[in-house]
Parts: C-alpha cells; sequence; structure tokens
C-alpha cells in the first residue's frame, strides 16, 4: 500500500467516525426529547423528594448527640 493510498484510508476511517459520532449524538438528543412526558416529571418529582430526605437525615446525623435525641422525640409527636 503506497503512502498516497494510506492517507486517503485514514481521512475516511477518521470522517466515517465523525459521521457515526454525529449521528449518534443527535439520535439521543431526539430520544430524550420524547422522554419528556408525565412519567419523567413523576420521576423528577421523586427524585427531588428523596434529596429533601436524605439532607435531613444527613443534617440528623452531623448534629451532636443531645440535638439527636432531641429530633426523634419531636417525630414521635
Amino acid at each position: 500500500m503506497d503512502p498516497f493510498s494510506m492517507v486517503v484510508a485514514i481521512v475516511a476511517i477518521v470522517m466515517g467516525a465523525k459521521v457515526l459520532d454525529s449521528f449518534a449524538k443527535a439520535r439521543g438528543k431526539a430520544a430524550g426529547s420524547q422522554m419528556e412526558g408525565p412519567e419523567v416529571k413523576a420521576l423528577r418529582e421523586e427524585v427531588a423528594a428523596l434529596k429533601d430526605r436524605l439532607h435531613v437525615l444527613e443534617r440528623i446525623a452531623v448534629e451532636k448527640n443531645d440535638s439527636l435525641t432531641r429530633e426523634i422525640e419531636n417525630l414521635r409527636d
């Protein structure tokens, strides 16, 4: 294989890879826009609620022992 043919082959392979990459990105964006619906909204709300719960648990775990006991007593009421 002469050097010119090798350069042409490498350029063709790189260009083919770029085209496939662009196609995959465009297809991924189209699939992402179709997923916006009630199910996705419900999942986003659930994730937000779980983040809030995690924040409360982290706050309770970091505080001193006496505040942890007080927080547990407040939850029982």
